[in-house]
């Protein structure tokens, strides 16, 4: 602790600033910190004892899973932070992770996308990078949506793919007036197939008109 005096010869408790994150208390080598009952993190690993019973251990899981999430946005804030606090320096920060550039990218993007308010903790990380590109109005719909039906991420990127083919073939029917019904048939082959709806469409015309004109050159 430091102690100044100033031009009255009074004395003042000075308390030195604290560094960004506190520091823990040193630990003992091979002791770290605790993520269950019993379950001690490393820098190389977990010391997990024989006993732990099943809850303990999937309470573990679900603080480390946590973690690792969490730690996304910590990283793209911190991202965010130094490109517009330090533009001259920020690389040099960068380098001292020891992460890829475009990694870290890819979590500034997202937190940018996201304001702290608009970012939802019950779900991931990944998320909210799926619907990121999208508006903001889409975003937070689809983000309610896969709240509230309790969606995988997964769930999420195969909804957000066929309502932008459900969305192509309405576009389709619109211009050339086709019957819903047959529509929708043909969404289905072209998901059947693997090729994406407009591709599947065009590919199916070239076919029929090859063979159309076949079989006029045969007449």
């Amino acid at each position: 602790m430091n102690t100044t005096t100033d031009v009255n010869g009074s004395r003042a408790t000075r308390t030195p600033r604290s560094s960004p994150l506190e520091q823990p208390r040193r630990r003992p080598p091979g002791e770290g910190a605790s993520r269950g009952s019993g379950v001690v993190t490393t820098r190389v690993g977990l010391q997990i004892p024989s006993d732990l019973s099943f809850e303990e251990w999937e309470h573990a899981g679900s603080q480390i899973a946590g973690l690792l999430d969490s730690s996304s946005w910590w990283l793209g804030d911190w991202l965010v932070y130094g490109k517009d606090h330090y533009d001259d320096r920020y690389q040099r920060g960068i380098r001292a992770v020891g992460l890829k550039y475009q990694t870290l990218r890819n979590y500034a993007w997202v937190s940018r996308r996201f304001e702290m308010r608009r970012r939802r903790a019950k779900l991931t990380f990944q998320h909210h990078a799926e619907v990121a590109s999208l508006p903001v109005d889409e975003q937070e719909e689809l983000l309610s949506r896969a709240e509230v039906l309790n969606w995988t991420t997964k769930q999420l990127r195969h909804f957000i793919r066929e309502s932008g083919e459900t969305e192509k073939a309405l576009d389709v029917t619109r211009r050339l007036e086709f019957p819903g019904t047959r529509v929708q048939r043909w969404c289905k082959a072209a998901e059947q197939s693997g090729i994406e709806f407009e591709k599947w469409v065009s590919l199916s015309l070239d076919d029929a008109a090859a063979r159309a004109l076949a079989e006029s050159e045969e007449l």
